[in-house]
């Protein structure tokens, strides 16, 4: 079975992170899950782990859309930022629990792949990696 080599959960809802942790474990899709509780956290775990294809360079990030220091859009901004060849090599997902017009519109000019409302569960998970992967690993 095809597998990840990692994953980036960006939650600052420790609860979330830790069940979206377990469902990836049972899912098997990843070699390693990274944790990161805000915008920042995720850009500073990249800035270490996504510069060269190291097994800690992830694949696949979900990304909340509210957090406190930075917030998943202003990630994204930041993130856009960051060199073509890296910013390519992630898909990035947004996880929300409001699904409002405008918070939709700009996680759209910033070109996640997906934003998916809240919780994470299997079916959603097999349908990011078909959609953007395309892999049915779960």
């Amino acid at each position: 079975m095809y597998k990840l080599s990692c994953v980036l959960l960006v939650d600052d809802d420790q609860t979330t992170n830790y069940l979206n942790q377990k469902l990836l474990k049972k899912l098997c899709i990843t070699e390693q899950v990274l944790v990161a509780l805000n915008g920042q956290e995720a850009l500073d775990i990249l800035l270490t782990h996504g510069q060269e294809a190291t097994p800690e360079h992830p694949i696949l990030l979900f990304l909340d859309v509210n957090m406190p220091l930075m917030n998943g859009i202003e990630f994204l901004e930041d993130y856009r930022q960051l060199p073509l060849a890296q910013e390519e090599s992630i898909i990035i997902v947004m996880l929300t629990t409001s699904m409002h017009p405008q918070e939709v519109q700009r996680v759209q000019q910033l070109r996640a792949a997906s934003l998916l409302s809240k919780p994470l569960t299997p079916e959603k998970v097999a349908h990011v990696l078909e959609q953007h992967i395309g892999r049915n690993t779960v």
